[in-house]
């Protein structure tokens, strides 16, 4: 895989990826918060089990083919393709928080696109996938494919890696670690992509989307619900 950017639309691609994005990722535990709960993770060799897991069976089958095909639906100005993905993209979320960890993000991320003055095809009414409106973004600042899939990638790790940082709970280097260790993940995960057709996008990870339905009523946590 060759990533090539110019200058400026690789500090979109920072902007766009960046903790700092006020789009809320790091308020979503993806049910990791009721899996070291119930002692199903307990150190850092066990959070990179799971997280390696999540993005090689789901991030790479789910979200970067839809975030691909998405960005070549934005670069064709197909309105009606775009919202068919926004729609496959919300099916695939198993669980209602997973849903609403996606809508939410979407619905910050286009309050945000809309001060920026970037246009985008869906109504403020109804549920908007992240992943669809990442690829919107990443289309009108001219990011290729690989490069939005980087930082795509980068920011569900970073989000992950820093709640693992408060739950488990993980010392700062070895967060640091983790995230140099799961660094080559990304770029398998990306290749992987590649090769999903749209009716072989999905998922089943049933240990995460157990811990994810339990998360919705768990009785003491620090993430969203």
């Amino acid at each position: 895989m060759v990533i090539t950017t110019t200058d400026s639309s690789l500090l979109r691609l920072l902007q766009l990826s960046s903790v700092s994005l006020p789009v809320g990722g790091y308020a979503f535990s993806q049910g990791m918060e009721y899996a070291i709960d119930q002692g199903w993770v307990r150190n850092k060799a066990q959070v990179g089990d799971w997280l390696s897991l999540q993005m090689q069976q789901s991030v790479a089958r789910v979200d970067l083919p839809i975030l691909r095909l998405s960005m070549l639906a934005a670069q064709q100005q197909d309105k009606t393709r775009l919202l068919e993905l926004n729609d496959l993209s919300l099916a695939c979320r198993e669980t209602k928080e997973l849903r609403l960890n996606d809508t939410a993000m979407g619905e910050a991320l286009s309050r945000l696109l809309r001060s920026l003055s970037i246009s985008t095809p869906f109504q403020r009414s109804e549920d908007i996938s992240f992943v669809c409106l990442f690829a919107v973004a990443a289309n009108h600042w001219a990011i290729n494919f690989d490069t939005a899939a980087l930082g795509f990638t980068w920011s569900w790790l970073e989000n992950q890696i820093a709640a693992a940082t408060k739950l488990v709970p993980l010392g700062q280097t070895q967060a640091q670690e983790l995230l140099g260790e799961l660094q080559p993940l990304i770029s398998e995960a990306i290749s992987t992509s590649l090769n999903i057709e749209e009716d072989r996008i999905g998922a089943g990870l049933p240990a995460i989307a157990i811990a994810s339905a339990q998360h919705e009523t768990q009785y003491s946590r620090l993430f969203r619900s």
